[in-house]
């Protein structure tokens, strides 16, 4: 069993890395499709999971690092997920 538990703390930095290599890449093509659809809460998702992450990962035992990159990614995936609502006003300031 410990081996299992040591085998996951070696390999979690890694997925950690291809997940988030995996949302960018799905981001940005996203971003190619759509000109001026509005923007998304991906950097407020951001800050909010590093936060979490830091928090859960100190009190899971000293995984701050971790914490802090899988809350990342988390607040990444969520934030691009949910669109900002844009005012007509909002609009018309961006076309000046």
């Amino acid at each position: 069993m410990e081996n299992l538990l040591d085998f996951f703390r070696g390999a979690l930095p890694w997925i950690t890395v291809g997940l988030a290599l995996a949302v960018l890449c799905a981001r940005s093509a996203k971003k190619k499709k759509e000109e001026e659809s509005g923007e998304d809460y991906g950097t407020e998702g951001m800050c909010i999971g590093m936060c979490l992450g830091t928090a859960i990962g100190t009190s899971l035992g000293n995984y701050t690092g971790i914490g802090i990159s899988l809350g990342m990614l988390m607040g990444l995936a969520v934030g691009s997920c949910i669109k900002k609502a844009a005012d007509s006003e909002d609009r018309d300031e961006k076309k000046k």
